[in-house]
């Protein structure tokens, strides 16, 4: 396996992005499975199933914003700009340093 610690910061985005896409691929694959199960299994007691899949989320909910702001200090730390500001940006502003030093170019 790579060793993440050599990666740059777009790298290991990019191998968190692959690795979330594998594992909702593998989830859906893994219920539409359960789900024949489910049929399969009503039908030999002479039963028919109906299974309806309602997203738990509406489309707004939950949807990721990109960050705007990254932490100088850790890399890893980031803030999307909305809500309340994470503790490393609060206590850079009352050092008397600008937000927009710290935006995403």
């Amino acid at each position: 396996m790579t060793d993440l610690t050599k990666l740059t910061d777009a790298e290991l985005q990019a191998v968190i992005e692959k690795a979330e896409k594998a594992l909702k691929e593998r989830q859906s694959s893994k219920r539409k499975e359960v789900i024949a199960q489910i049929k399969e299994l009503a039908a030999s007691i002479g039963v028919t199933a109906e299974i309806h899949e309602i997203d738990k989320y509406s489309d707004r909910k939950g949807t990721k914003v990109a960050a705007r702001y990254r932490n100088p200090a850790d890399a890893l730390q980031t803030w999307s700009g909305r809500g309340l500001a994470p503790k490393w940006m609060q206590a850079l502003i009352a050092t008397g340093r600008d937000k927009s030093e710290f935006e995403i170019k």
